[in-house]
Order: C-alpha cells, then sequence, then structure tokens
C-alpha cells in the first residue's frame, strides 16, 4: 500500500440528496498514507437558492457563492484529482453520489473504482466509541476540528482521521475494505459489518432498524444475504434511497422454508408493524366491508360500505363494484328485498320510510341468516402442507372459511391424522385481502399441497415424502 494515494473529499451541499440539490463548496485533500501532498478547496455557486436551514447548518449563504465558480469551471480539476484515486469521505457514498452526479452534468463521466468509508474504517478499528459522527469521533480520538460543516474544515479533520486509522490498522482492515468488490464499498455507513456478515443464504424475511431501533423496513427474499445486497448497489441517488440508506443502523432475519412462507410472513409483518420506508403493500389494503346490522323496526339489513377501523365486518373488498356484485347475487338467489341491501353512500343505517309492502320480518330475516350461513359456508376450511426449515420438520398455512388464520412448522415426528389439528401448529396472524390473494394463487398453482377434510384424514399421517 505505499504507492497508494487517497482522495480525501468533504462537500457542502443545498439539500440531502444528488438529484434535487446541488454542491455549495468542495475540499479535495490528496494523501499518500502518511501526509498530504495536495490540497484544493473552493465555495461553488450552485445556481440555486440556498435553503435557510443549510446557511444555519453551514454558514454559506447566497451571498458567499454568488461570485463563486460553477461546478462546471471546476470540473476538470476536480476529476483529474479523484483520478486513479481511492476515493475518502465520511459517509462516503453521500459525497460520492453528489461529485459522480455533478461530474456527469458537467460531461464527465467518472465513478470511484474504489472508495473508502471511514465511518465503516473506524467502526472496525476503534469498536466501541459512543459515537462515530465525524464530530464525536474528533472529540472521542482528539482530533482538532477547526471549522464544522465547512468542506475544509471536515476534511482536513478526516485526513487525520485517515492518517491514525492508517496507524492503528494492524489486522490490514482498510486493505480489505478498499478491495473493488469488498462489500465495504457498498454498505450503509451506520450498518455493523456483523449483521450483514450473519445473514443466510437462505430463503426468509429481514428487518431494517433505525438508531433507536425501530424496524423501518421489512423484506422477503430467496437468498436473505443476496437480497439485502441487492439493496446497497447501484448508483441511484433519489432521495428516498438515500434517506433509506441513511436510516439503517441494523438488520436481522427469520429464516423461512420457502419463498411462499417468507411472502406471508412479510406482508402480516408490515400490516402489524407499518414501517416507514415500506410502501408497496399498503397500496392493497382492502377499502370495503360487508356489514350486517338490525334497525330499530326490527328488519336485518345488509350493506357494503367504506371500511372502518374497529367496526366488524363480514366480508372486504378491494373495490365497492367487487361488493356491490356479491351483494346483489346474495340478495337474488335468496329473494332479499332490495329496499334493505345498501351500498354506497346509500348505506348508512337508515330505516326504510315507505314501510308499503314490507315483507314480514322473520320471513325477511331469515332469509338473510340464510344468505350468511351460505357466504360462510362457502369459504372452505384448509391446509397447506410443504418442506419446512429443515428435514425434522413441515411448513403450514392454516385457512379458516376463506380467511387467512395462520403459519408455522409442524415436527415431523408429529402425526397429523385429522386436518384440523394442524391449527393448533400454526402461529395466528390476522387476514387481509392481499394474503388471501396470494394463498389463492398459491393453491392453484400446487394443488398438490392443499389438504382439505375428507381426504381420508382419519387413517392418513402427513409426512414430507406424501406432499
Amino acid at each position: 500500500m505505499k504507492m497508494t494515494q487517497y482522495a480525501i473529499v468533504d462537500i457542502e451541499t443545498t439539500g440531502g440528496n444528488a438529484s434535487g440539490s446541488r454542491i455549495t463548496e468542495i475540499a479535495i485533500i490528496i494523501h499518500d498514507g502518511s501526509q498530504v501532498i495536495d490540497r484544493f478547496e473552493t465555495l461553488v455557486n450552485p445556481q440555486k437558492e440556498i435553503p435557510l436551514p443549510i446557511f444555519a447548518l453551514t454558514g454559506i449563504n447566497n451571498d458567499m457563492v454568488k461570485d463563486a465558480p460553477i461546478f462546471d469551471d471546476i470540473a476538470e480539476k476536480v476529476y483529474e484529482m479523484l483520478s486513479n484515486r481511492i476515493f475518502v469521505a465520511h459517509n462516503v457514498n453521500f459525497d460520492h453520489s453528489f461529485v459522480r452526479h455533478e461530474l456527469s452534468r458537467a460531461g464527465l463521466q467518472w465513478t470511484a473504482k474504489n472508495k473508502l468509508c471511514t465511518v465503516r474504517a473506524a467502526r472496525k478499528i476503534k469498536p466501541g466509541l459512543p459515537s462515530y459522527s465525524l464530530g464525536n469521533l474528533c472529540r472521542s480520538l482528539d482530533i482538532p476540528l477547526l471549522k464544522a460543516h465547512r468542506a475544509g474544515g471536515d476534511a482536513d479533520a478526516t485526513a487525520v482521521l485517515l492518517s491514525r486509522l492508517l496507524l492503528w490498522d494492524v489486522e490490514a482492515v482498510i486493505e480489505k475494505m478498499i478491495k473493488k468488490n469488498a462489500q465495504d464499498q457498498r454498505l450503509p455507513p451506520n450498518l455493523p459489518p456483523e449483521d450483514f456478515d450473519a445473514l443466510p443464504e437462505k430463503p426468509g424475511v429481514y428487518y431494517f432498524y433505525s438508531s433507536e431501533r425501530k424496524v423501518i423496513y421489512v423484506g422477503k427474499a430467496k437468498n436473505l444475504k443476496k437480497r439485502v445486497a441487492q439493496h446497497f448497489s447501484g448508483h441511484k441517488i433519489t432521495p428516498q434511497r438515500q434517506h433509506f440508506l441513511r436510516d439503517i443502523h441494523g438488520v436481522s432475519f427469520e429464516i423461512c422454508a420457502s419463498e411462499f412462507m417468507a411472502l406471508l410472513l412479510e406482508c402480516c409483518e408490515i400490516k402489524k408493524l407499518w414501517p416507514i420506508h415500506n410502501r408497496a403493500l399498503k397500496k392493497f389494503d382492502p377499502k370495503f366491508g360487508l356489514y350486517e346490522y338490525e334497525a330499530r323496526n326490527g328488519y336485518k339489513y345488509l350493506a357494503v360500505g367504506k371500511l372502518v377501523k374497529h367496526q366488524h365486518y363480514l366480508e372486504m373488498f378491494h373495490s365497492l363494484h367487487e361488493g356491490v356484485d356479491l351483494l346483489l347475487k346474495l340478495a337474488g338467489q335468496f329473494t332479499i328485498d332490495y329496499r334493505f341491501i345498501h351500498y354506497g353512500a346509500s348505506s348508512a343505517k337508515t330505516a326504510i320510510k315507505d314501510a308499503t309492502s314490507l315483507p314480514d320480518t322473520e320471513y325477511h330475516n331469515d332469509a338473510v341468516s340464510r344468505a350468511l350461513d351460505f357466504l360462510e359456508g362457502s369459504r372452505p376450511s384448509y391446509a397447506i402442507v410443504d418442506k419446512g426449515r429443515s428435514l425434522e420438520e413441515r411448513s403450514c398455512v392454516w385457512v379458516e372459511k376463506g380467511h387467512f388464520y395462520g403459519m408455522g412448522y409442524i415436527s415431523s415426528d408429529i402425526a397429523i391424522t385429522c386436518i384440523s389439528d394442524i391449527k393448533e401448529h400454526v402461529t395466528p396472524y390476522n387476514s387481509n385481502g392481499y394474503i388471501m390473494q396470494l394463498i389463492n394463487a398459491y393453491t392453484v398453482r400446487y394443488p398438490g399441497k392443499v389438504l382439505k377434510h375428507g381426504q381420508n384424514e382419519v387413517t392418513r399421517t402427513y409426512s414430507y415424502d406424501t406432499i
């Protein structure tokens, strides 16, 4: 590493993401591993207003940058200083994304072949410190920081930090980190490497945590290590991605028997934890429900309306049309007076004003009850049994009367002679429309894994070999 040269970079910007913000100041220090051999520092005209919160943090205002060069004017200089050198920064991916984006705007295509994050390097070489922000590291390690939140001052402090890390690095940690294919080139700065190293190459669900150990994202994977690594690859610079990576302070996992079991668990956990960075599954929430109520006149009503929290529903639907279609079919099949069914804006619990020729109360209510009994009876109860996480167990999913009841694992040495016994071995979860879509699609694709009543269940013992 004697011939290695480092380009230590620090920037100030108008905001937190490279796609919508610009650089207002940049400092580049060339370091040969033992001393500084070159230095470049300048304010940059961002060609846009500097927000007041940024001014409060950095002290850089619009007047200070109005006569400064725009980035295009210094792009060649920056490109020259960074070329064939290891790109070093405190939270390296933030600075790298901005510099790469600005050079691209100037017509220069550049990506660092090797990067070194001094946050991650400090965590590995000096573990156990209370904080790894630059300011707190400087206080812990007695490093002078004369101009915090200014490019030159922060770059000078990072250069001293790098010198000390190189001196303390008796196990060649940095040499491993800067290899082109090293995982440290991509991991977020606040993610402990041991968390990532612990991830298995198996199906399961993974959880990203904030600094307060709150779950901020839940995902599923066929290969946990590979999927988690994919979150950190590429050069996307959207605000959402940058905020996401910044917020990750830990990762844990739950191994599942299959991608299908992982998919169900992911959905349950998202509905339970509602992590801030999960967005995709939220749009699948059903919006309408089927309700039954009895008016003051003693007549039972059926209605389809918007789902209301803590209000009991008989069925749920993704669209009003889906609910109305079922309601009308039930009314037609069981000859329910259409004046006793409501939907849409008319689903309020109001009694019929025109009481002319109303059916007999008992007869009508019996028809409504028969319709609901039919609806409940048409919902099947069944199990999905498949391979487990090991040869010593089987995975199982239980559906109770058309609704997801729960999932879990059964030891292979437990004989199942009645399908309903499986219900006792699963962990209950809340059902929802999206989970049932997944289960219904799976049963169509793999009918041999579905066990229903009447399949010689009294005498048959289920094992993995029979599935």
